[in-house]
């Protein structure tokens, strides 16, 4: 990759207008929205009017908007898809993100023609299924986070089509389409109608064995989910990544503020606007680009390399 201009993507995650104005601002290449309906675990709701003035916003300063419906789609939803995406056409959306193949008949059923990210979550594992998913309209996967650092290079190696890494950020670890939160209080002897079970009340499982660790668990109309307790952390090694030829690196912002989040995207915009200007004379500058988030950073979650350095993942 030396002397060879590459163009990253860096991607963040917004919960609101505000939010997505402050990120691209940041240096934010790309930021992805959604709608609870079809997207699961947002950091917010962008209702469709909102969608085509973010949109309008983010083009103007040269950033991409993609909309999340990577939702485990149910029969009740379905009828309201090929409106819902229909709309996101009109308000120029960048990409639509997707896991289930519903999408796809829906996008059909509407008449629209969007590029598409597969993102199947744990399951995007292998190339020759993202190489599968490209022969029908799929222009990037978003490739688990479980896989380690040489699985991601093995993968871009022989991967068809674009791919994307979380590089920052909490992950998903347990999803139930079941409101097993509400059924605690119930079993408690509790009115869950009374109880805020949301992302917002900070509520967090802590095992026996392990108490030191925090792991923030939340029911909205999806279900239950179940987050990390660490934070991936991977700007000292992006440059790895980077070397590897990854298309996009993605920053979940997740149950963090505002600050928070555009702290990390700029941070992590200079790390890669220095190693694209000069790849051989790249060195990480921790003072610069780490310590304002470590300064940032909740004192209970620690900043992992996620699975990026383990031995054995799958």
């Amino acid at each position: 990759m030396s002397g060879t201009q590459v163009k990253y993507e860096l991607l963040a995650t917004a919960g609101s207008l505000e939010e997505l104005k402050c990120l691209v601002e940041a240096g934010a290449d790309a930021v992805q929205i959604g709608d609870p309906r079809f997207g699961m675990r947002l950091p917010g709701n962008f209702p469709v009017e909102e969608t085509a003035e973010a949109v309008r916003f983010a083009h103007s300063h040269g950033a991409r908007v993609y909309a999340v419906c990577n939702n485990i789609m149910d029969n009740a939803v379905l009828s309201e898809l090929p409106a819902y995406l229909k709309l996101l056409q009109e308000a120029e959306i960048d990409a639509v993100v997707f896991g289930d193949p519903a999408v796809l008949i829906a996008m059909k059923q509407a008449g629209v023609k969007l590029p598409l990210h597969w993102n199947a979550e744990m399951t995007s594992t292998n190339y020759v299924t993202a190489n599968y998913w490209g022969t029908k309209g799929a222009t990037r996967v978003i490739l688990a986070r479980e896989l380690n650092m040489e699985q991601v290079i093995e993968f871009k190696q022989q991967a068809k089509i674009q791919v994307q890494v979380q590089v920052h950020g909490m992950t998903n670890i347990y999803h139930s389409k079941r409101t097993l939160v509400s059924n605690y209080y119930d079993h408690q002897g509790q009115d869950p109608t009374d109880e805020n079970l949301g992302a917002d009340r900070k509520l967090f499982l802590i095992e026996e064995e392990r108490q030191d660790e925090r792991f923030p668990v939340y029911e909205d109309r999806n279900g239950t989910h179940i987050m990390s307790s660490d934070d991936i952390c991977m700007a000292e090694s992006l440059h790895e990544l980077m070397e590897a030829g990854l298309n996009s690196f993605k920053i979940e912002g997740l149950l963090k503020s505002i600050e928070y989040n555009e702290t990390v995207v700029r941070c992590y915009r200079q790390i890669i606007d220095a190693y694209t200007a000069d790849p051989d004379g790249y060195v990480f500058n921790e003072e610069q680009w780490l310590e304002p988030i470590r300064a940032l950073q909740h004192p209970e979650r620690e900043l992992s390399f996620g699975f990026y350095y383990k031995e054995q993942v799958y």
